[in-house]
């Protein structure tokens, strides 16, 4: 089955298998897309990496031997991504040709291409087949996921773009589609499991004062979780933590003027809780053998029905029980020890399928249930960032590395694919917690600007200098949202690959606007001014550059684009600077 987009240069493509015999079928191998052509002398763009260091940019020769990208951990991993481009030898953002594949789908998956020995060339995407098997009895079908498949003649800038305009305007749904998201705090860089109301309420009166729209509540305000080793499944407010419970919680951040974001992780159980004691067989586990845990926990077999029905009450009864506006729903440890007490042997191989089947089913009621939810979806940071679950939230956590120069690359290759309206991003504390680095509050905040925009950080403890920048930044942000959100975005340069600078900038629809965002990595001696040439601009409009002169400068955009503009030359790393151009 293949759609056709008017309004874009993609096609999508899947696969539904029928069984029209009289016989019971097993169905091993099922790819959603193939695609067969002449080897150009192409090489392949996969995405790379692990937690804390997610979807890195990686570039190979396409050759005789097969380049797999896949994941068998039930998600689409940090590892690896679903994704691969093919581009023909020395394409770049701005010229060349470039076949790129994005499967919509959040479980077990592989992509590969090789040449044959003619030297032609096979592109495949589809559902992993380790581990999967579907029966099809007579009559029965089994519909594969689609593949989003983009041509671009114009680098992998053009792709980018369209996968870009694609996804905004036929994925994401939802209430806050074409919408600015509210400038959200959460609490757990700051407190981590330490916190109680008193605390949440100091946190969201000092950030409420300084411009600060909601306060998200994270992991430990339920059960007796006062570490990551018990609990989950325990869907229950901890009222020793939050005394007068979760209502006169958010009730009084509501006073505030806030709004009221909470976290959960349905889809795990703990084997230190009421859940998993009274229901020892609702966890994914092969009979007889000890399972494997990860951070100490199991994940529950969302294939059955009743606890499917049981893991979204205990959620949606939580929501029902006060003005709660936000959901982080996280997912913190892949899927393994692969069995079911409720599938017959025969079944065992749809587990992984249908588990995924049971998260979307979950998410789709979710979001059918309370239309003005905004949902964030996150899986030990960015390990299900793929299109399936952008349909069903407009917004992903990026990654658990929150460090602003970390965050060039790993926000670099998501925004290869994905809107930037897309990528959760918050400001956080220094030292970093994940890589001890120390930056400026001013580069976290224009970091950040490429994303949905937050805090992560005990705003009652910051150093006073970085209180007052915080106002300036949450302006900054109303001021610039709309263009960031809606905009064409353009990659200038890349850290990853000059190992000096950052810049990429975003172009209004209209060409009327454009904010360039430049990063100084690692500051070098005795070296002028850098020159950047801008993209995306019309060259017979002017351009006024917004600044703190007295006599604001005004460029072509044609001079903009083929002789760039000067960035000074600073002492010292890690500073950021934002150029907004408006067209006069």
């Amino acid at each position: 089955m293949y759609t056709v987009f008017e309004d874009v240069d993609v096609i999508t493509r899947s696969v539904k298998v029928v069984n029209a015999s009289e016989k019971t079928l097993f169905l091993t191998r099922v790819m959603s897309a193939c695609l067969d052509m002449d080897n150009r002398d192409f090489e392949a763009v996969t995405l790379h990496g692990s937690w804390a260091r997610e979807r890195h940019i990686q570039t190979v020769p396409v050759s005789h031997a097969k380049l797999s990208v896949e994941s068998v951990r039930g998600e689409s991993s940090h590892q690896d991504h679903p994704f691969m481009a093919l581009k023909t030898k020395g394409a770049d953002d701005d010229r060349g040709e470039v076949y790129a594949m994005n499967f919509v789908y959040s479980g077990n998956f592989k992509a590969m291409v090789q040449n044959d020995q003619f030297d032609q060339l096979r592109m495949i995407m589809g559902i992993h087949p380790e581990d999967f098997s579907w029966k099809l009895n007579p009559g029965e079908a089994f519909q594969a996921p689609e593949v989003v498949m983009v041509y671009s003649a114009g680098g992998l800038g053009t792709m980018t773009r369209t996968f870009h305009d694609f996804y905004r305007n036929h994925l994401i749904r939802g209430k806050y589609k074409d919408k600015k998201r509210p400038i959200l705090i959460n609490n757990w860089e700051a407190t981590y499991f330490e916190f109680n109301t008193e605390k949440l309420i100091a946190i969201a009166k000092q950030a409420s004062e300084l411009g600060i729209e909601m306060l998200v509540m994270d992991d430990g305000w339920f059960g007796d979780r006062c570490d990551d080793n018990r609990a989950l499944g325990d869907w229950v407010v901890n009222e020793e933590k939050l005394p007068g419970g979760l209502k006169y919680l958010v009730d009084e951040v509501n006073k505030l003027g806030m709004k009221f974001g909470i976290w959960f992780e349905p889809e795990m159980i703990s084997p230190d809780s009421n859940l998993y004691r009274e229901h020892p067989d609702w966890a994914i586990a092969i009979p007889g053998r000890v399972g494997t845990r990860s951070r100490n926990q199991y994940v529950l077999d969302l294939s059955r029905r009743e606890v499917l029905e049981h893991t979204y009450e205990s959620v949606a009864r939580i929501l029902r029980s006060a003005h709660i506006e936000y959901v982080k729903w996280d997912m913190n440890r892949q899927l393994t020890d692969l069995g079911s007490l409720a599938l017959p042997a025969d079944r065992q191989g749809e587990l992984s399928h249908r588990y995924v089947l049971g998260v979307y089913e979950m998410q789709e009621r979710l979001t059918r249930d309370f239309p003005d939810l905004l949902l964030e979806n996150c899986s030990g940071g960015g390990a299900r960032f793929d299109p399936g679950m952008l349909y069903y939230s407009p917004q992903i956590w990026c990654s658990d590395d929150t460090d602003a120069i970390e965050r060039l690359g790993i926000q670099e290759g998501t925004a290869l694919i994905y809107p930037l309206s897309a990528m959760g991003a918050h400001v956080s504390d220094c030292p970093n917690h994940t890589v001890g680095r120390n930056t400026p509050f001013k580069t976290r905040g224009e970091v950040a600007l490429a994303g949905t925009f937050g805090y992560e950080l005990d705003i009652t403890k910051i150093a006073k200098e970085e209180q007052e920048q915080i106002p300036q930044q949450t302006a900054m942000y109303h001021k610039y949202n709309d263009l960031v959100r809606e905009g064409d975005y353009y990659r200038i340069a890349s850290y990853r690959e000059n190992h000096f600078y950052d810049c990429y900038m975003v172009v209004s629809k209209d060409k009327k606007e454009a904010l360039v965002t430049f990063v100084t990595v690692h500051a070098r001696p005795n070296y002028h001014s850098l020159k950047v040439r801008l993209q995306g601009l019309n060259p017979n409009l002017d351009y006024r550059l917004e600044g703190e002169m007295e006599n604001e400068c005004v460029y072509g955009g044609d001079l903009l684009m083929n002789a760039g503009m000067l960035v000074p030359s600073e002492q010292g790393d890690y500073r950021s600077y934002l150029y907004h151009f408006v067209a006069d």
